[in-house]
């Protein structure tokens, strides 16, 4: 009993900056595994199955990121209600929203399960992959489509931990399941020469693996948190609000994807070098960017607890001391990225032409990361505070359509990558300060309206 609640923390109480960093360590350390895993995929299927297995699977990337990160936006409605229901110490609405959103996770796998799978080849030949490469995506994207609703489980499970502080626990989950990815890919590609195959089953296997890590956890838990087989059902109440909160999330990440698709067919619009450095750069930048993802799930989770704990004067603490935190981290790795990019890129290719081609990009973008970091530490703000449509309607105009019109306009005077890159820090900062109006405008009203409450009450 005390141990499990050794893992959970009171963000409505006592100080905040340690509690934050306490928080998003185990974060930022879960989405660099996760980076490095992914790219141990790239690596054993492209020195061990050819580089057409390789393609076949890179080139399936978008799609499934398109349609996972769409559904995967529900993953927040639950932290949110989550953990604005522990920071009011509401124990029933606590469990109603860790079974509705457990019963949510399952329905949303088993949609993309079929949609992947029914259309998943389709989608590919619209996207012209080539004939030498199409029948192996497609097999590829229809064993991880068919292993969705593991990957959705494990995601809402982890966001109900961390929705009361735990973010260790996830962590050690990624790490075992991840061991697993990594040994079955060797077993799978090089020792049973699978190919895609077994790169995709190792997935699915992994995924399995931290699905049932993180029910078991739950299901055997005796603190609020708790999972109960009979209680497994929609409460609708708390399913429309995760749906309030989730479904616009979901709707952003997925215009983000589209909007992302837009600039690479531009950068694929100078030839195969610029494509190749600027995905070398762009998984060198995800590492800063997993740092300061983390710092923007913090924002959210702290801010939901205290609005359920009704102390709004907690928020403004909240996001003053996580957009701290949030450009401290950009500008530290943004820089360290920035002084050793040629190194880093070394990485990745021993072709100067494409390291060339990755520093471009690298000298339009990592520096000003932190400005991406701080637009998104708003979002979560805003989310926390249980509004989620202002935020995907700003950011939907300000990143998506803002970078469309630039391509259109601005980098089709000048037909340049370095005015193609500078769209990125354009639209954060743009958005950004969006996002702060509406932030202040949304805290006033959130306070004003717990004012309210406590005077009714004291009454």
């Amino acid at each position: 009993m005390r141990k499990q609640r050794h893992y959970e923390m009171d963000m409505t109480n006592g100080p905040l900056l340690g509690k934050i960093i306490r928080f998003a360590v185990p974060l930022i350390f879960t989405g660099i595994l996760q980076l490095l895993y992914n790219a141990a995929d790239v690596i054993v299927v492209g020195r061990f199955a050819g580089p057409t297995a390789l393609a076949a699977v890179s080139s399936t990337g978008s799609l499934t990121g398109l349609i996972i990160n769409f559904f995967m936006g529900f993953s927040l409605g639950a932290s949110v209600l989550v953990a604005q229901s522990y920071g009011a110490g509401d124990h029933k609405k606590i469990s109603d929203a860790i079974h509705t959103s457990i019963v949510v996770s399952a329905i949303c796998g088993v949609v993309v399960s079929v949609l992947g799978i029914a259309f998943g080849r389709p989608l590919l030949e619209l996207m012209d992959s080539p004939a030498d490469v199409i029948d192996q995506s497609a097999l590829y994207i229809t064993i991880i489509f068919a292993g969705s609703i593991f990957n959705l489980v494990f995601n809402f499970g982890a966001a109900i931990l961390r929705a009361v502080g735990d973010t260790k626990r996830p962590m050690y989950y990624l790490i075992l399941s991840g061991l697993v990815n990594v040994v079955l890919n060797l077993i799978f590609v090089v020792g049973f020469h699978m190919g895609v195959a077994g790169v995709a089953l190792a997935t699915v296997a992994s995924q399995i693996m931290s699905c049932i890590l993180v029910l078991l956890c739950l299901l055997r838990s005796h603190t609020v948190i708790r999972l109960e087989l009979h209680k497994l059902k929609l409460n609708p109440q708390m399913a429309v609000r995760l749906l309030k909160i989730g479904l616009p999330a979901g709707l952003q990440s997925a215009m983000f994807s589209i909007s992302n698709m837009l600039i690479q067919s531009s950068i694929n619009s100078f030839g195969s070098t610029v494509m190749a450095g600027n995905g070398a750069a762009g998984n060198i930048e995800g590492f800063v960017y997993t740092a300061m993802n983390a710092i923007y799930t913090s924002c959210l989770t702290f801010t939901s607890q205290n609005v359920g704990a009704r102390k709004p004067e907690r928020v403004g603490r909240v996001m003053l001391l996580c957009q701290l935190c949030v450009m401290a981290a950009g500008l530290f790795m943004g820089g360290v990225v920035t002084i050793f990019a040629r190194q880093l890129l070394g990485v990745y290719t021993t072709d100067p032409q494409v390291v060339q081609m990755g520093l471009v990009r690298i000298s339009c973008i990592a520096l000003p990361y932190f400005l991406c970091g701080m637009m998104d530490v708003m979002v979560g703000g805003l989310r926390g505070m249980g509004n989620s449509f202002v935020p995907m309607i700003v950011s939907i105009v300000g990143v998506c359509v803002f970078r469309v019109g630039w391509v259109y306009t601005i980098f089709a005077a000048h037909h340049t990558l370095e005015t193609l890159y500078m769209s990125y820090p354009v639209s954060w900062t743009v958005t950004g300060l969006c996002h702060f109006v509406c932030f202040l405008f949304v805290k006033k009203k959130l306070t004003k309206r717990i004012q309210g409450e406590l005077a009714m009450e004291r009454g």
